[in-house]
């Protein structure tokens, strides 16, 4: 290990040297108060930037107890720090989520400015409490992990402007947001117990039999469509309707009083641009805790939830969509329904159906995003075309059974039809962003004016269409998630896309993916698989998709997320831990999957 006076010579003996010459800072360097690790060095100045980490001793950061006491604990305070060092490396202009802080300064010297102040990258935070690998919390070491652009003139080493990057620069970011004097405990503390109250509170949501839980006084309306912002002028705040409100008292001593959503089939309606999507949305996100701050820190959903919508062109791969569609003019066998272009009927029937085998129990519709064809037929169409001509059998007379045979509970947005009225539990009207319970109204409207005036044909439609029976876990040849052809690891391209070989996987539908670390982290999940998969002979290996990705979660959970990281020595500063439901919904699209149990 070298010293800060090897590192001063080094970069200044490098100034004026081909680019090239940076890879001689590889290794680590004892700067006193913590040790700097070169993990990788650029190749050119127009390469991605090199990732270096910064290795503290834990008495040196004087952590209270109370926030790395276990595990939920230590994800919400690297989380903490994570903010902290991304608004200290940005002189204190924060992004989406980032914890505030004012410019470095301190005993190692001022940020710096133009170049200098630009060349330490932090990786950024959204409004979500999420398991990031950009802070590692130890034992016996806390790391902090980063980029930095190694500054040049063309394609010479500028040495000494590197030198106060590494040595007064980067100390002065780290002094600012991470060091006893300057952090702020309180403000740690308070974060650590939000977040441990948030899953108090969710893992509490089934024994009080709710999918949902919002605050009176949640802000659910964001800045604008892609901002993941609060609204904060004119904003509305949410008040339970009385018969809904229910009161929760959580480890830390608070309580929190707002409106449950039970177990069962809910309908949302009410007039355009009334927040019936917003309360989807932020049902959506309440799977992920969130930031103080953020207006649905008090959102919570049980956190196996799934957004299903209907999605043209995706892949699908050997799904059982039979109780909703059969009989198909191709001929096509719904029971193992393969395509590599869905319509949007499939697409939504297959989501539906990967959704459950991935363990969801609450499934959030919205019909803005559906196929109008998978949600209701009305009576005037099936005059037109009977029953027996069509192939699909509409949610709306699917979703009580779906219930009843399977537990699984619907969250429906519907602006444009009543027909859901007969099936619902709960109607929730909202009307300038204040839930109604309407239910009673509903239901009264539906008993006067029936949807259908054919029951008995309905019923005997009925009798025809696919039960939803206990599904054969589908098993994933793993083998073909690392195709003879990829010369390059599986790679996550933003947050909406991964490259698999010559593949690429489009996640533009799959909302709950909120980070693009998150996608980063799927990446590297499908390549983990591949590579169990790609044994030779008897040592290729077959899984249920579901146990799959449960083994990478629960690898995860039980060494944390560096454990998708594989042997590289570089740090993975930039993967968050995704859902076991999103690492599916990204196998289930990947085209030349197959499967061992019947398809492709």
């Amino acid at each position: 290990m070298r010293d800060l006076q090897a590192l001063h010579r080094t970069l200044q003996e490098l100034d004026g040297q081909g680019y090239g010459g940076y890879k001689r800072l590889r290794g680590t360097y004892d700067l006193g108060d913590f040790r700097l690790r070169v993990d990788r060095v650029q190749v050119d100045p127009y390469a991605p930037p090199s990732r270096m980490r910064a290795v503290f001793s834990p008495g040196t950061l004087g952590l209270p107890s109370e926030a790395t006491a276990d595990r939920e604990r230590r994800v919400a305070t690297a989380d903490y720090l994570a903010r902290r060092f991304h608004s200290a490396a940005s002189n204190g202009h924060t992004s989406p989520g980032s914890a505030p802080a004012p410019a470095p300064r301190g005993r190692w010297g001022n940020g710096g400015s133009g170049e200098e102040a630009r060349a330490v990258v932090a990786y950024p935070c959204g409004q979500e409490i999420l398991e990031r690998s950009t802070v590692l919390i130890d034992d016996d070491r806390v790391e902090i992990r980063f980029e930095v652009g190694l500054p040049a003139a063309g394609r010479r080493i500028k040495g000494r402007l590197a030198d106060r990057i590494l040595t007064q620069r980067l100390p002065a970011i780290l002094d600012q947001a991470l060091t006893p004097e300057h952090r702020d405990d309180p403000a740690l503390l308070e974060h650590v117990r939000l977040y441990t109250d948030q899953l108090a509170l969710q893992s509490a949501l089934t024994g009080r039999g709710l999918v949902a839980f919002i605050d009176d006084g949640a802000i659910l309306p964001r800045r604008s469509g892609d901002s993941p912002l609060p609204l904060t002028d004119s904003a509305v705040a949410f008040r339970s309707p009385p018969s809904l409100r229910t009161t929760f008292e959580l480890p830390s001593g608070r309580t929190v009083t707002g409106m449950g959503v039970p177990d069962g089939i809910t309908v949302v309606v009410g007039g355009g641009y009334h927040g019936k999507s917003t309360l989807l949305s932020a049902l959506s996100s309440g799977v992920y805790p969130h930031i103080a701050g953020d207006g649905r820190e008090w959102v919570l959903t049980r956190d196996d939830a799934v957004a299903v919508r209907s999605e043209d062109g995706r892949a699908v791969t050997g799904v059982d969509i039979s109780p909703f569609i059969s009989g198909l003019p191709t001929g096509a066998d719904t029971r193992h329904f393969t395509t590599t272009n869905a319509s949007g009927s499939t697409s939504q029937a297959a989501n539906l159906f990967e959704a459950i085998e991935a363990s969801a129990s609450v499934l959030l519709i919205d019909e803005d995003t559906s196929a109008t064809n998978f949600m209701i037929r009305d009576d005037r169409m099936k005059r037109l075309v009977p029953d027996h001509k069509e192939p699909i059998t509409p949610f709306v007379e699917r979703v009580r059974p779906l219930r009843e045979h399977t537990g699984v509970s619907t969250v429906l947005v519907a602006g444009g039809s009543g027909a859901f009225f007969d099936v619902a539990d709960l109607v929730i009207a909202m009307d300038s962003y204040r839930p109604q319970d309407v239910t009673r109204k509903a239901h009264a409207i539906a008993a006067d004016s029936p949807w259908g005036d054919e029951a008995d044909a309905s019923d005997l439609h009925l009798q025809d269409v696919a039960p939803f029976r206990a599904r054969t876990p589908r098993i994933v040849a793993l083998g073909s998630l690392a195709p003879s052809s990829k010369t390059k690891p599986a790679r996550a391209r933003g947050r909406t896309e991964i490259q698999v070989g010559k593949e690429s996987i489009d996640l533009s539908a799959v909302n709950q993916l909120v980070d693009a670390g998150q996608t980063a982290a799927i990446a590297r999940a499908i390549e983990q698989l591949g590579n169990t998969g790609a044994g030779n002979g008897s040592t290729a290996r077959n899984m249920a998709l579901e146990r799959a990705a449960q083994e990478i979660v629960n690898g995860v959970r039980a060494h944390g997320i560096d454990s998708l990281a594989g042997a590289s020595e570089e740090h993975p500063g930039y993967l968050v831990a995704p859902r076991q439901q999103e690492i599916q919904a990204a196998v289930n699209r990947y085209r030349p999957l197959k499967l061992a149990n019947g398809s492709r």
